[in-house]
């Protein structure tokens, strides 16, 4: 984030030395230490409750999403079963169409060959 290179810290070390002193600057060093320690506590509370709250949205999304994406696939299951294992009346019905349309073609086929 910043790029201070050794020069600068030297410095803004000697310019804080010479505006606060020699006395001060242990008791300044100390009370931006605890200031920048009080920063991360605040910052790592709100990352916590932000993460907090994305996992109270999340969790129930993806427990819907699953179910519905189960209930697809058990449906496409079903219907993959159904193609597979046509009922007997699905056959019945085929049958007629096919005995139909081979007749037909039959007749057409006896008409051009006349």
């Amino acid at each position: 984030m910043f790029d201070l290179g050794m020069q600068e810290l030297i410095v803004i070390f000697a310019v804080v030395l010479i505006v606060f002193g020699p006395k001060k600057l242990p008791e300044l060093a100390r009370s931006l230490g605890k200031g920048v320690a009080e920063l991360k506590k605040a910052l790592n509370g709100i990352k916590d409750q932000i993460d907090t709250e994305v996992k109270d949205v999340h969790d129930p999304l993806s427990k819907g999403l699953s179910d519905t994406f189960e209930r697809v696939d058990l449906t496409g299951k079903i219907a993959k079963k159904k193609e597979n294992n046509q009922s007997p009346l699905m056959e019945n019905r085929d049958d007629k169409t096919d005995k139909e349309t081979s007749g037909h073609e039959g007749e057409e086929t006896g008409r051009k060959a006349e």
